[in-house]
């Protein structure tokens, strides 16, 4: 298209909609301009929302925002908007909201017609240009509606008024208390669906969700149910076998489009890095498995290689396409593996991954194979060497030398794009999980610190958070998710290091968080007060890829009460969860990181101070964390290094706690607290014990 007259589109910052700035489609950014022209020209809105790594909103743009006969119906008969869901998070909940109403189902691209008043009447994901079967393409679908509009519009306010009434009878809360049996029936639950082969749970498409098993391994650490634990570490070992992670260049992709966990969906999310690391982290705390604690290493290797700013700052996303085919860049063909390798290295590879010289998988469409090849683990290393009559170690030392050559290869490839957007959110997600993942190396903590400094230095304005920066530019004021996850981080980061700025921080945008964006009846809304009126103002609680902005609100306020002894935290969190405790009965596997914070206040609970030198100190926090993912508040006192005026403002306890010159070790449990011990293996044994 490098014929064509850039846009309006051209001026913004959004990766998304840089990518639609030389479509002939006369689009608009979001704003008052936009809604002006439509008033005054009697025309609807053509609202488009989508992201720069959206596999089939590519397919869409291609198909048909590029296509002059379908952009000349859209500039002549309606206003065209587009709107990068990741930049505005607002936007998108309130438009996928109706469009899961209007239609059941959601997803992005996500396409709606709208009044100038922005209320829907038609909603739609993916439309092709042309009609197939049933699925009715842009060029019939635009002029009936623009038909609608100019002929009937008395059967498009109905749907208007429809939709108005609709959306002020929604309310997601359900005010009550949470079932008593919660735990045992949503345990349940995850048993039923579980798959005992393949890990994970349902069949196909099958997602991630690491929430779901940090949740599973609390309900084991406290339960004592293996079934528990066993469904976590299935499902991350088979995920780490399968396509689903990139096994030359580690990271995993969104999700697994079958139920093996082979064949992905090729885009890499920030978020989903940052979850997995938690997961496996607290899988590797759980069970002491040195293989969950290389994964974590292999992530952070991706991430550094190719999702970090020079500023320490972590990137959004990178696409599932490259030149113009989704995957290309992540499969082979044998020849080309022949071609790299020697021939004790293809050996290795090709036993290892089951390639094969007409290809490994099939095209979905025609179910033919296509002569290329996805890497998934078929056999392991000590599988392969009594195959291959080798020692493990041979093959390990194979393994590691076609690897190298392999992504020496690949990154002469045309890489899939990277949007660059840095999100206070997902980062915040990021830095959680590099503090809780300094149990495995603490250079990873070190990581998390300088994102935070990025988050707390470009990512402020005039004393509160804005939604990230991109190409430069701040963008937006921030929502609850961002605060919510920003905190979640500064409360790693303080529970990794001891350093009281990172509490005083975490405390300190808790109440601003709650000052903008809570409400008399106990929880948060996703958009602050003074945020821009869009046709609701929601409250957000079920878990989607990652946790939703009030479930990390709970666990941090339960988890700041814990730290600093202020009940009134834990009292709002509990405020939140009774809020929504209606639906969380109903549908406990869509709460997850709700019901872990709701185990914080009913399970076991561990408050642990610690003090005397600081070294010493320290070296007990280390160890204490190797094992203490569930129910575990820290907090130090040293006998120097450490304000003691901060530490009183902020954890007044601890003025009770003398700071002398030996180790010791004060363990409440449930409120109840044991004679102080300078003996860190009995501390480790109380965590783990279950009598």
């Amino acid at each position: 298209m490098s014929d064509m007259r850039p846009n309006r589109l051209i001026n913004e910052t959004s990766p998304y909609l840089l990518q639609h700035a030389y479509n002939p489609v006369d689009w608009y950014p979001w704003g008052d301009e936009a809604f002006e022209v439509a008033v005054r020209e009697d025309k609807p809105i053509f609202l488009s929302i989508g992201y720069s790594t959206c596999h089939w909103c590519h397919v869409m743009a291609h198909e048909s925002f590029e296509d002059l006969e379908v952009a000349a119906l859209l500039n002549e008969h309606f206003v065209c908007i587009k709107v990068d869901r990741e930049e505005r998070p607002d936007i998108d909940h309130t438009y996928m909201k109706v469009a899961q109403m209007m239609t059941g189902m959601g997803g992005w691209p996500l396409t709606i017609i709208m009044t100038p008043e922005k209320v829907p009447f038609f909603a739609a994901t993916y439309i092709p240009k042309a009609t197939r079967g049933r699925r009715v393409g842009l060029l019939s679908l635009l002029p009936a509606l623009a038909d609608a509009w100019k002929n009937n519009r008395e059967k498009i306010n109905e749907i208007v008024d429809s939709i108005r009434d609709s959306l002020a009878k929604r309310d997601g809360s359900g005010r009550g208390r949470v079932d008593a049996d919660i735990f045992d029936r949503s345990l349940q639950y995850y048993s039923a669906s579980f798959d005992p082969i393949y890990g994970g749970f349902g069949s196909s498409p099958k997602f991630p969700s690491p929430h779901n098993l940090m949740y599973l391994l609390r309900l084991w650490r406290h339960s004592g149910e293996e079934s528990a634990l066993s469904m976590v570490v299935t499902t991350l070992r088979k995920m780490r076998e399968g396509g689903i992670f990139d096994q030359i260049g580690y990271g995993f992709h969104r999700y697994s489009t079958d139920s093996q966990w082979r064949l992905p969906h090729f885009e890499k999310m920030l978020y989903d890095q940052a979850m997995h690391i938690m997961a496996y982290t607290e899988a590797y705390q759980a069970t002491g498995d040195d293989a969950f604690a290389q994964v974590v290493c292999e992530i952070v290797e991706y991430l550094e290689r190719d999702m970090t700013d020079p500023n320490g700052g972590f990137y959004s996303a990178e696409d599932a396409d490259s030149e113009g085919e989704e995957g290309k860049f992540y499969v082979w063909s044998y020849d080309e593996i022949q071609s790299i390798l020697n021939e004790d290295e293809t050996q290795v590879i090709v036993g290892m991954y089951d390639l094969r010289p007409e290809g490994n998988y099939e095209d979905e469409a025609t179910r033919q194979r296509i002569g290329l090849n996805l890497l998934h683990v078929m056999r392991s290393p000590e599988a392969l060497a009594y195959d291959l009559g080798m020692s493990s170690d041979d093959v390990k030392a194979l393994w590691k030398s076609a690897r190298d050559k392999m992504l020496s290869v690949r990154a002469k490839r045309i890489r899939p794009q990277r949007d660059e957007k840095i999100l206070p959110d997902w980062n915040g997600l990021m830095i959680a999980a590099l503090a809780k993942a300094g149990v495995v190396d603490k250079r990873f903590v070190e990581l998390a610190e300088r994102a935070m400094s990025v988050v707390l230095t470009d990512m402020m304005v005039d004393g509160r958070l804005a939604h990230g920066i991109s190409r430069g530019q701040v963008l937006t004021p921030a929502f609850l998710d961002d605060y919510a996850f920003v905190i979640w981080g500064l409360i790693e980061l303080y529970q990794a290091t001891f350093d009281l700025k990172h509490l005083q921080k975490a405390i300190e945008l808790h109440q601003l968080m709650w000052r903008l964006f809570g409400d008399d009846e106990g929880a948060l809304y996703f958009t602050a007060d003074d945020s821009e009126d869009l046709l609701t103002r929601d409250k957000i609680a079920y878990d989607g890829a990652r946790p939703s902005g009030n479930s990390v609100a709970a666990l941090n306020g339960v988890r700041l009460g814990s730290i600093t002894g202020d009940e009134t935290l834990t009292d709002a969190a509990e405020r939140i969860i009774s809020h929504f405790a209606q639906s969380i009965n109903g549908n406990p596997l869509a709460y997850s990181m709700m019901l872990i914070a709701h185990y914080h206040i009913v399970g076991r609970s561990h408050e642990i101070v610690i003090t005397g030198p600081f070294s010493e100190v320290n070296e007990a926090g280390d160890r204490i964390r190797e094992v203490a993912f569930s129910n575990v508040s820290l907090v130090a006192k040293t006998s120097s290094g450490v304000d003691e005026r901060l530490l009183a403002e902020l954890v007044p306890f601890v003025s009770q706690y003398p700071a002398g010159d030996s180790l010791q070790i004060y363990v409440c449990v449930d409120q109840t607290c044991s004679p102080p011990t300078g003996d860190v293996d009995l501390v480790r044994d109380w965590l783990t014990n279950r009598d």
